[in-house]
């Protein structure tokens, strides 16, 4: 035997009572205006039913109804603190002095000139 995909305990249960005599009414009016017709009867419940769905769920009557099927609470807003300022982030480069780079080498003095030879 399955388990069984929905966690019966999450169910709103209040909320499908509802519901379900909303459609409960639907249906009886439906079928009554029907006059016994099976497909007018269950066309007519299906307008009922959605006509009766939204404005239970987005008239703003101000009443306190259920209109959603899970309970939102507002959680408290608490102003976010100060950031701290981050430590300064080492560049990626390997370099670490800034040194200027060494100048290129110059030709070898010459050679001083040699005496003039004695006559």
């Amino acid at each position: 035997m399955t388990a069984m995909p929905i966690d019966l305990a999450a169910v709103d249960w209040f909320y499908v009572v509802i519901l379900a005599v909303f459609v409960f009414f639907a249906t009886l009016i439906g079928t009554l205006l029907a006059f016994g017709g099976r497909f007018l009867g269950a066309l007519l419940s299906a307008i009922l039913f959605a006509a009766v769905f939204v404005f239970w769920t987005y008239y703003p009557h101000h009443l306190p109804l259920p209109t959603r099927l899970t309970v939102q609470t507002a959680a408290p807003v608490v102003p976010a603190a100060p950031a701290a300022p981050a430590a300064p982030v080492r560049p990626r480069n390997p370099v670490t002095d800034i040194t200027p780079p060494p100048e290129p080498a110059s030709p070898p003095p010459a050679a001083p000139a040699s005496p003039p030879a004695a006559r």
